[in-house]
């Protein structure tokens, strides 16, 4: 069910970021801040193996895009950078408890631009589940912390 905006709840809190001309996104993708402008989760470099990339990730994290953005296409895009916020997204299907730390989860050393696994620590963290699953399921609830939101969970969300 990728390549999909499920917002479900809270305050929205919409930024406007570049776009290079090369890069594609969806809505609903997850985002990154790679300098001066937003690429989704596929397009993290790749670091030694998941843990070191999911946190260098976790540090760059922007929030979940609002708008596409086509291939040649430079206007920029609205991304979703509250964590009050809530979306569904695909997971890695097992059980979940309110409060279990996620992370993008990853395919052949390539971040997936809308799934989700669970992480161990919250240096790796970039989402919370908003929700208990006591069956497994691949889809669940989460808030997401931005590292560019000082409101947010994100260990890397501090100014100074």
């Amino acid at each position: 069910m990728g390549n999909q905006l499920r917002y479900r709840s809270g305050q929205v809190q919409l930024i406007k970021v570049r776009v290079d001309s090369g890069t594609v996104i969806e809505a609903g993708d997850l985002v990154f801040l790679d300098a001066d402008d937003v690429k989704p989760a596929s397009g993290f470099e790749w670091d030694t193996d998941l843990e070191t990339t999911q946190a260098s990730f976790a540090a760059m994290f922007l929030g979940v895009a609002h708008q596409c953005s086509g291939n040649g296409d430079t206007d920029p895009v609205s991304v979703d950078v509250s964590p009050n916020s809530v979306y569904e997204f695909d997971v890695a299907a097992t059980t979940y408890e309110v409060g279990d730390l996620m992370g993008p989860d990853e395919g052949s050393s390539e971040l997936h631009d809308q799934q989700l696994e669970s992480v161990a620590s919250g240096g790796l963290a970039i989402a919370r589940a908003a929700e208990y699953r006591g069956t497994s399921s691949n889809l669940l609830r989460v808030n997401f912390a931005s590292a560019f939101h000082t409101g947010s969970a994100n260990v890397n969300a501090q100014i100074g």
